[in-house]
């Protein structure tokens, strides 16, 4: 993941597109800070899933500030994040469909066993180790609440 974040950072400032290349240096600088943050406490640089989680909370950020901006009028920097949103996206793996979502909630149902709400945790948990960086769990949570509900 890094070394294909470096390659279109260096493809981008050849092709002199400054939003890519702003965006991929951002990027990179966030999974530096997280890289020197775990070196001081002694732990590992990030993981490939670390710098997913990260990124997923980029677009998140992104996301939010675009709201924002649209709300108050300032559509010029609203349209400059969902840009950068689109840059982004294009590391992280494609999220699934809500049928997606549901077959493969009933699918964790069945391999966990579980019968309630109690065993929420568990399909989540599945879910959360099958589908890394795919599925919004604030939404899969709604879904297997209900499914658990039945």
């Amino acid at each position: 993941m890094r070394d294909k974040i470096s390659s279109a950072l260096k493809d981008a400032i050849k092709a002199r597109d400054a939003r890519r290349t702003g965006t991929y240096r951002l990027i990179n600088a966030a999974i530096k800070d997280r890289d020197i943050e775990a070196r001081g406490q002694g732990k590992e640089p990030a993981s490939e899933q670390e710098i997913l989680q990260i990124m997923q909370k980029m677009v998140k950020q992104r996301e939010e500030s675009a709201t924002v901006y649209a709300e108050n009028g300032r559509e010029e920097l609203a349209a400059q994040e969902r840009e950068e949103i689109a840059v982004i996206q294009e590391f992280l793996p494609q999220p699934l469909s809500e049928d997606e979502v549901q077959a493969a909630i009933k699918d964790a149902i069945a391999e966990t066993g579980a019968e309630g709400l109690r065993d929420m945790g568990k399909v989540v948990g599945v879910l959360k180790g099958k589908f890394p960086g795919r599925i919004d769990f604030g939404q899969a949570s709604r879904f297997v609440k209900a499914a658990l509900n039945g």
